[in-house]
């Protein structure tokens, strides 16, 4: 089940750095990892998810892999996340096989939601819900999707895009099962206290909703 705070690793080229501040965030609770680092060389992503995952496994969060299903099968982690012009999600989950996370973007468009869960995906993504530093020029995903997802999907909906602790209640309450945070725990000036208590507080936000 994917619920609570989903974070997602920053384009960090350091991997001793990323991995002080993913064990903080480990520590500081959140449910789910997802590495990414669109600026890698495939040799960097590959060093550093492995290096991730252990980690993961000791504080018994699922490690998924952004876009690449061979590194995901390669080292074995947890599950892959999907954009929609990185394969097909049937063919996807047929090389995953059933007990591995498949994750799915879906933009600001229910349809691509029906269609992922159809397919096979465990969860689905809506954004940017917010303005995003991380990609300007995404999609504005309305909040009014959430509730869609909590009437028509059987898979949980996360929120992604510009998510603060000043705005993340704005998604939790409109039915996010899960929040993905990029920018806001992994802040560039921050260190490894920093990312923990930024991440305790987001996970204060899904306990006060409840």
């Amino acid at each position: 089940m994917i619920k609570g705070l989903y974070a997602v690793t920053p384009d960090e080229a350091d991997t001793d750095v990323l991995l002080s501040k993913v064990e903080a965030a480990l520590q500081g609770g959140i449910n789910v990892l997802q590495y990414r680092n669109k600026n890698a060389s495939h040799k960097l992503r590959t060093q550093q998810a492995r290096a991730i995952l252990p980690l993961c496994r000791q504080y018994k969060v699922p490690l998924i892999i952004n876009d690449s299903v061979k590194l995901c099968l390669t080292l074995d982690a947890d599950g892959v996340h999907i954009g929609a012009d990185d394969g097909n999600l049937v063919e996807i989950r047929t090389r995953l096989g059933a007990d591995k996370i498949l994750g799915a973007s879906c933009y600001n468009r229910f349809d691509l939601a029906l269609s992922a869960q159809q397919a096979g995906a465990n969860y689905v993504a809506f954004g940017a819900c917010f303005a995003s530093s991380t990609k300007p020029n995404a999609p504005v995903a309305s909040l009014d999707l959430f509730k869609l997802a909590q009437a028509q999907l059987n898979v949980p909906a996360v929120a992604i895009g510009g998510i603060t602790l000043t705005n993340a209640s704005l998604a939790i309450e409109a039915g996010a099962s899960s929040i993905a945070v990029i920018n806001a725990i992994f802040n560039a000036n921050f260190n490894a206290r920093d990312v923990k208590l930024t991440t305790q507080q987001f996970t204060q936000l899904f306990k006060t909703n409840l």
